[in-house]
């Protein structure tokens, strides 16, 4: 079976068993990077459920809170109201004075301080014992509360007015120091370090955050980058609605946990790392390959130019010999000519490996030379056109390695023409450089076997190693540092190659 096609189909195979477990590798981590979300977005909505229940109990002693205010604001309008009519008499709408007396003696929580119209203190209640003849002490109180709630004013005698401030009580101050703990807990320990992922909690306009964990505050810190990170936020997971009563919805934004983004890009990050690595072992393998084919080609070539050298000797002296038994002048000529050419051959074998020397040469010389040595070595029926401007041209070549390169690709030529047809040979002087093209009349080849016709061991044909282009492409680029590629072809209707040089 030919090489190349062993080869290529080695290559394939691994090619496609790479892809294969690419594939399942990238399955496999995307499967489980969606596996840990799902269990991660159940935490979520687990840790929320909880922040959902412990803002339910907040808002519920928001509203006790309320409650107890109301009640103890309903006691001071009481306490207000049974002042006005013990001053009265008690003749209005309680007919009963112990009943107001009553309720004045029952207030021991409330603080107030009864003063006149112009606001100098009467008396006070529920204050500090300590300090409840201490002037200082009650002006202080009575600017407190009047900072707190409006003051009732009661009529007193004979349309004379006096006025009753209240604050909270004690108890009341107690119960809103246990509310506000309760709140500020419920924001730092469920809002925010309950939950291990990238949390902000804003308010009800998403303008202002109350608290946030797992983000640095640089990302925050102002509030365009705020709407940018909420947005962010929001495409991520839709945001936690927070009823806190009243009319308060406060708002909880969360993003996957760091470790689900680093699963999350990991394939690509392993793929990436895999890749570089195959990359290098690639190169290192081809370049070895390389390396090892260098050898093959250089020990064959002097393997070659050596067992050529003892019988061209033979033949070397049997041509003096018939020359000088009187042989035809013309047949020794051509036996001559041919004995100079396997001389030739023999020099071009033993330069392989080796850095040939390369000289100022007349191309034209050069490809009128290789012409005629083929022309009367092949069919009739195939035809050579050379084409060359009149300025000769000149550029540094190894003149047995070049012609060598021109025999290649025309025996080639005249092989896929089924040994009948034309070639044409055509020299160009562009700028770039000098253009040789050699187009035949042969079957053409296949655009996808444009590159793959210089490889080692490709040939369509049932004999031969496939060496000749192979070879003439190490010669022009490597020896010569120039190119050669095909140009164009089609099915039947012939092949161009372009050999490309520096001119001199």
């Amino acid at each position: 079976m030919n090489i190349y096609h062993q080869k290529q189909r080695w290559k394939l195979g691994l090619a496609a068993a790479a892809f294969l477990i690419v594939i399942a590798s990238f399955w496999y981590t995307t499967r489980l990077v969606k596996r840990i979300q799902i269990n991660e977005k159940k935490k979520v909505e687990l840790w929320a459920s909880a922040v959902q229940k412990k803002a339910t109990l907040v808002k519920f002693t928001k509203e006790l809170f309320e409650k107890i205010k109301l009640g103890e604001t309903k006691k001071a309008e009481l306490f207000a109201e049974a002042t006005r009519e013990a001053a009265n008499g008690g003749l209005s709408q309680y007919q009963d004075p112990s009943f107001i007396l009553k309720v004045l003696q029952e207030n021991t929580t409330v603080p107030v301080i009864l003063t006149d119209i112009d606001d100098h203190i009467v008396t006070s209640r529920n204050l500090d014992s300590l300090k409840d003849k201490d002037t200082v002490y009650l002006k202080a109180q009575l600017e407190e509360m009047k900072s707190l709630y409006p003051p009732r004013e009661i009529d007193y005698y004979k349309n004379q007015k006096q006025r009753l401030y209240h604050k909270d009580s004690q108890v009341f101050n107690d119960i809103k120091l246990v509310f506000d703990s309760l709140l500020k807990s419920f924001i730092t320990e469920e809002v925010i370090n309950s939950a291990d992922v990238p949390v902000i909690y804003t308010n009800k306009r998403k303008d202002s955050i109350i608290a946030h964990g797992k983000i640095e505050f640089l990302e925050i810190n102002s509030p365009e980058k705020l709407r940018i990170k909420l947005d962010e936020l929001s495409n991520e997971n839709t945001p936690i609605s927070i009823d806190l009563g009243e009319g308060t919805t406060n708002f909880i934004f969360y993003a996957p946990s760091e470790l689900v983004m680093q699963l999350k890009y990991y394939p690509y990050v392993q793929f990436g790392v895999i890749g570089f690595f195959l990359i290098i072992a690639y190169v290192l393998f081809s370049t070895a390959r390389k390396a090892e084919q260098d050898q093959v080609w250089v020990g064959m070539s002097k393997e070659t130019a050596h067992q050529l050298g003892t019988p061209l000797s033979s033949l070397m002296a049997w041509n003096e010999h018939l020359l000088a038994q009187g042989v035809d002048q013309e047949i020794v000529t051509e036996m001559q000519q041919d004995v100079k050419r396997l001389n030739t051959i023999t020099e071009r074998f033993s330069k392989i490996g080796s850095q040939p020397t390369l000289e100022i040469q007349n191309v034209n010389e050069v490809l009128e030379g290789a012409v005629d040595y083929l022309k009367k070595r092949t069919s009739r029926n195939v035809n050579y056109h050379l084409n060359m401007p009149e300025e000769i041209l000149y550029t540094k070549l190894s003149t047995p390695l070049f012609e060598w390169v021109i025999e290649n690709i025309c025996k080639n030529a005249v092989d896929s023409m089924d040994g009948k047809g034309d070639i044409t040979i055509t020299l160009y002087d562009v700028p770039e450089g000098l253009y040789i093209d050699f187009k035949d009349s042969g079957k053409g080849i296949p655009k996808s076997k444009y590159k793959t016709v210089f490889e080692p061991g490709f040939t369509t044909k049932k004999r031969g190693w496939g060496l000749g282009l192979s070879l003439c492409k190490r010669i022009v680029e490597i020896y010569h540092r120039g190119k050669i590629f095909v140009l164009n072809s089609g099915l039947n209707k012939g092949t161009t190659f372009r050999i490309v040089l520096k001119r001199d």
